[in-house]
């Protein structure tokens, strides 16, 4: 395990980033927020990083307090790391940094990598406060929100694993618009780019936001 490395200054900034300022920490913790994952899984879903790095950042988060590694009970009997609740506080980190980062990130690049859940995190900034279980169908892919989860994923790939209380569906274009923050979830509900379904409370407010 490599020695921490520390800007030695006393500002809580700085202490912030001796933690989670190395290359691909943060996405690591997107992946994790995401609830229990194995290393191959991660590997899979962080495309450009490699096998050391990856096996480096985890071995720090663990050491940091900010994941733990444990093994699945038969018959799964895997490895999966997962986020301590001081690593799951990096959600409104990892939500901030996604809306400052919205203006420069322009049209997709023929190198992007591109995963339907890393749609989860932007999306969820427009949906409204309250609780729910929300399955969004794109061109993507599919993926799944947990609206006001305190602990537990906070997202998850493919579809909905119960009845949802809404369904979002939408296409790429409207994705792309959304990340770029030029359009929002209620606009978007409205012009029809988004269609909710649903009878839910939650579904009602979507489609009247």
């Amino acid at each position: 395990m490599s020695p921490r490395r520390s800007y030695d200054q006393y500002c809580s900034a700085a202490r912030a980033l001796d933690l989670v300022g190395d290359r691909w920490t943060l996405l690591i913790v997107r992946e994790l927020l995401a609830g229990p994952r194995r290393y191959t899984d991660l590997h899979a879903d962080l495309p450009g990083v490699s096998t050391d790095v990856l096996a480096s950042r985890l071995k720090d988060m663990e050491r940091d307090g900010l994941a733990t590694r444990r093994r699945l009970p038969p018959p799964g009997a895997a490895f999966v790391y997962e986020l301590t609740a001081r690593g799951r506080e990096l959600l409104p980190v990892l939500q901030a940094l996604g809306k400052w980062g919205e203006a420069g990130l322009g049209e997709r690049r023929p190198t992007d990598a591109v995963r339907a859940h890393w749609f989860a995190l932007p999306l969820l900034r427009g949906l409204p406060h309250g609780e729910g279980l929300v399955e969004v169908r794109s061109e993507a892919g599919d993926f799944h929100l947990y609206l006001g989860a305190e602990d537990g994923p906070v997202y998850g790939d493919g579809t909905a694993p119960d009845e949802p209380d809404a369904r979002l569906d939408l296409d790429s274009v409207t994705c792309g618009a959304l990340l770029r923050g030029e359009l929002d979830v209620p606009a978007a509900v409205r012009d029809g780019r988004i269609a909710v379904t649903g009878d839910s409370p939650l579904a009602k407010a979507l489609r009247e936001a």
